[in-house]
């Protein structure tokens, strides 16, 4: 009876032995999409932080799966409720966000910057923005800067979508637009007549979001961040999604410019 019970034991070991271990889960991306604004992470799985992103699930084995979600202001509660396990696509790392979730090392440097379009006399200050009709975006830091300064309220559009302020500067919808200046500069490339004015708040920094308690996930994202900065990927996917215009966005966005 001992042998018969060993030589079970040894076959059910045998047995669990055999399988093969379940692949890595995909790493759950959550991202606001838009249309306009492919240069960060866009519905056909491209852009600059899905390439980073990409290249940090291979070095790990695993795959990206994309999770849209409606609105900046639905990212945090999404990664909370553990719809995904990152925030990526052009998510700025502010106070206020800190307080609720982890945020990697900068992924790109942002600041938020006034836009108009076909203006004889755009604003030129801050002081200037309190007779315009200013439009932005729900839940961004770029409404965060306005309250800083007083001007967000019933003057402000916070309804404006996602890559739409060109159009609705173009429209007449608003007068005056607040954007990142990553997402200005390029605007401004496919239509010249906007111009870019000046900056509201201090300059900030893009990154990645995961919860608190993903202390691992944040470390490993830490590292492959650090090392794509000393290779040439960084500012290949720098250039490949913002072309030349890379190093003014840099520059204006850290401050260095005026």
């Amino acid at each position: 009876m001992r042998v018969r019970v060993g030589l079970l034991s040894f076959g059910l070991l045998a047995a669990s032995a055999a399988v093969p271990a379940a692949p890595p889960r995909p790493l759950r991306v959550l991202a606001v999409l838009s249309a306009e604004e492919t240069f960060f992470v866009s519905e056909a799985r491209a852009g600059f932080d899905w390439e980073m992103l990409e290249g940090y699930a291979r070095l790990h084995q695993r795959t990206l799966e994309l999770v849209p979600v409606g609105g900046w202001d639905e990212l945090i509660p999404a990664l909370v409720a553990g719809r995904g396990d990152v925030i990526a696509g052009g998510f700025t790392a502010t106070v206020d966000r800190r307080k609720q979730i982890a945020f990697t090392a900068e992924t790109f440097p942002t600041r938020s910057v006034v836009i108009t379009r076909g203006r004889a006399h755009p604003p030129r200050s801050i002081a200037d923005l309190k007779s315009e009709k200013i439009g932005t975006l729900r839940g961004s830091f770029m409404l965060d800067d306005l309250r800083a300064v007083g001007l967000a309220g019933a003057s402000v559009d916070d309804s404006i979508e996602t890559g739409h302020i060109p159009a609705a500067l173009k429209s007449g919808r608003i007068t005056a637009g607040i954007d990142g200046i990553e997402a200005a500069l390029v605007a401004k490339a496919k239509d010249p007549e906007l111009q870019i004015g000046p900056f509201v708040g201090a300059p900030a920094s893009l990154a990645y979001g995961v919860r608190k308690a993903d202390r691992e996930l944040l470390l490993s994202l830490d590292e492959y961040i650090a090392n794509a900065r000393r290779t040439p990927t960084w500012n290949r996917l720098a250039v490949k999604y913002f072309g030349p215009s890379a190093p003014e966005i840099l520059k204006q966005a850290r401050g260095e410019t005026p």
